[in-house]
This record gives structure tokens, sequence and C-alpha cells, in this order.
């Protein structure tokens, strides 16, 4: 069993569709193991995205994840990693396969509605920026 993170980021809970999207992400066969709504800070949302920080749209990113509550999550399954990147779909909404998160509910390119680890390396250490193992219950 792998673990990976996930965030609905704010236009997601800005439209209510927390549930509507997790339950997309249950039916992929994931299990969501840890759960928490928070509001990132600007300082909280730039060293969470610092691996993006020589990037044009750092900055606007960062302002963006700061709009609203987020909703930070542990999932759990078989190639969970892989497997909730498929459920997202492109980071381009535009680009998304039909019936991926991004391609019903994302907004635009930038307000793209979810965030997921890219590796089992970078998982580990999204999950623990916002988790401990205390919070996670299998």
């Amino acid at each position: 069993m792998e673990r990976t993170l996930s965030i609905l980021k704010p236009d997601i809970t800005r439209r209510n569709l927390t549930g509507a999207v997790n339950e997309k992400i249950e039916k992929s066969g994931l299990r969501i193991i840890a759960q928490r709504r928070l509001r990132l800070s600007l300082e909280e949302a730039q060293k969470f995205y610092a691996v993006h920080k020589e990037r044009s749209f750092f900055n606007d990113l960062c302002a963006f994840m700061t709009t609203g509550p987020i909703v930070a999550q542990v999932l759990e399954g078989e190639n969970a990693v892989a497997n909730y990147r498929n459920v997202m779909g492109a980071t381009n909404p535009a680009n998304a396969d039909e019936g991926t998160i991004r391609r019903e509910f994302a907004e635009s390119i930038e307000a793209n509605s979810v965030h997921g680890s890219d590796s089992q390396e970078n998982a580990a250490i999204e999950i623990a920026f916002f988790f401990s193992e205390l919070d996670i219950v299998g």
C-alpha cells in the first residue's frame, strides 16, 4: 500500500465541492486515511511550494492557495501516487481526460482544484508537512 497527499484547493472549498471530489477519489479505490481543513498563510504556502520557487507561477500559486480554506488529505491504496494523478487529470483542465477531477471541477489552469504528490518520496515529505503519524488512521 502506498500513500499520497491530496489537497483540495480553495476553488473547491469555495464552491462546496469537497464531497463531490472525495467521492471521485474513493470510487477510484483510494481511501482517505487523514483529513484536515485549514487556511494556509502566505509563508506556509511558500514553504510548501518551495520546489517551484524559481518558476514564473510561484507567486500567483502561493497567493491563490491563501484565498480560502484547503482540505489536506492522506490517501492510501495500491499505486496511490500514480492512481491519484490519473484521477486528478492534467494540470491544464483543458487537456485533462473526461471524468477526471480537473476536467469536471477546475476553473482554470491556475484554479485547477487539486494537488497531488508526484512521487513516493515527495508524498512522504508533503504528508509530513500537514500531518503527524498520530493523525493518520489506516
